[in-house]
């Protein structure tokens, strides 16, 4: 029997340390080769590692949540055979990449090291064990549907599901959950943006009553033609327009150079939730698009950022970010920038609300704008007149079809 010392290779980029998002393994397991053992995540991708050899784990290098640096030991196996020199495991270079991109490192085999015995282990996470074991499931009764058989967290449901309700584990006063991993970019980009722009915020009553009436006619004629149109692309297309005469909000400020990048395409950032955090994909070239067009894109580029499978480049460019939370958007908000951009637009949920139209009280269908800019670069006036535009194109919105 020998030690096999694997330490974190180089994945390319200039990275110099990488924080442990996750592993796949717990001290006392048995690893096959090119079994994953660890999620690591850089400020661009997340990279999972691979086992070269296999083996029974011995020790962990860090606890999720911690950084290693390159070329330190990141886990130790104890193997069949001769011990082997503990070198970095030699990767190719990582293609920079979006920080929701899992991507794969994979080593270079030491020939002289024979593969273990598939384990005989329920391959899961550490936070999946401890679920099993705090509400009293066994594993092995457990089918696991991820990569390599691995039983992951939807696993678990899917069995909880099928047997009788457990008894509820003991309650815990206080419950302390590390931030790490996506949740911990999303805290650290939402603080530099806080931090680094003069937010100000400008929120505005938009009656959508006719806007709804030709959605509905639109879907009426078209949805089985072309597809169903939801209010996003509409609300893109008044954007679009709007920003014809405003150019100035479809922008970037690089503060460190004091220069203010303004950009002919339109390339719409829409702010999306997903089961691990804020994800945002872009609709490139928005401004080229129809209403059905981008309407496609913009169901599929949601799906595939809601799913975490969004390719990097879908992730990363926009020039203006669009954010709504649908139904639960409540009547104002005040979105926080996403940086280097100058403007976000914010869509709140549509109510029913009685209005004076030509003096009379009637019913309309009424949804505000709570937008945020960045007053470094962007007056309130330029910031106004902007919204205003958007107001105009969705109160009369036959404008959106054409021009």
């Amino acid at each position: 029997m020998g030690t096999h010392v694997i330490k974190m290779p180089d994945i390319g980029e200039g990275i110099a340390q990488v924080e442990v998002v996750e592993w796949f393994v717990a001290v006392g397991d048995e690893v096959a080769e090119d079994q994953p053992l660890a999620d690591v995540m850089t400020d661009k991708a997340t990279v999972q590692i691979p086992s070269p050899v296999g083996g029974t784990v011995l020790a962990l290098g860090a606890e999720p949540g911690a950084t290693l640096a390159v070329g330190s030991e990141l886990i130790r196996l104890q193997v069949d055979g001769h011990a082997h020199p503990a070198e970095a495991i030699p990767a190719p270079p990582v293609a920079p990449a979006a920080p929701s991109e899992t991507l794969t490192v994979q080593p270079e085999h030491h020939a002289p090291a024979p593969a273990a015995a598939p384990p005989n282990r329920p391959l899961a996470s550490p936070a999946v064990r401890q679920r099993a074991l705090d509400t009293g499931i066994d594993l092995a009764q457990v089918q696991g549907r991820g990569p390599s058989g691995r039983i992951e967290h939807a696993d678990l449901d899917a069995w909880l599901g099928a047997q009788p309700r457990p008894a509820a584990p003991p309650s815990k006063a206080v419950e302390r959950v590390p931030v790490i991993g996506l949740r911990r970019k999303i805290a650290e980009r939402m603080q530099h943006a806080k931090r680094h722009a003069a937010h100000f915020s400008y929120i505005e009553e938009v009656d959508v009553t006719a806007l709804e009436t030709l959605r509905a006619e639109l879907n009426q004629r078209y949805a089985t033609q072309r597809g169903h149109l939801t209010l996003l692309p509409l609300l893109v297309r008044a954007m679009v327009l709007a920003l014809r005469d405003h150019p100035q909000l479809n922008a970037h400020y690089r503060d460190s150079e004091q220069l203010l990048e303004r950009y002919r395409a339109v390339h719409v950032g829409i702010a999306t939730h997903s089961e691990h955090g804020l994800r945002v994909p872009v609709l490139r070239h928005a401004e080229g698009g129809d209403l059905w067009h981008n309407a496609r894109a913009l169901a599929e580029l949601a799906e595939a950022a809601r799913q975490g499978r969004a390719p990097r480049e879908a992730l990363s460019g926009s020039t203006i970010t669009l954010t709504s939370l649908g139904a639960l958007g409540g009547i104002a908000s005040t979105p926080v920038l996403n940086l280097p951009e100058v403007a976000i637009v914010g869509v709140n949920r549509i109510v029913e609300l009685p209005r004076v139209v030509a003096g009379q009280i009637v019913v309309r269908r009424v949804m505000n704008l709570s937008s945020s800019f960045d007053h470094r670069v962007v007056d309130g006036m330029d910031a106004a007149r902007f919204i205003q535009a958007m107001r105009q194109c969705l109160e009369a919105p036959s404008t959106l079809l054409v021009g």
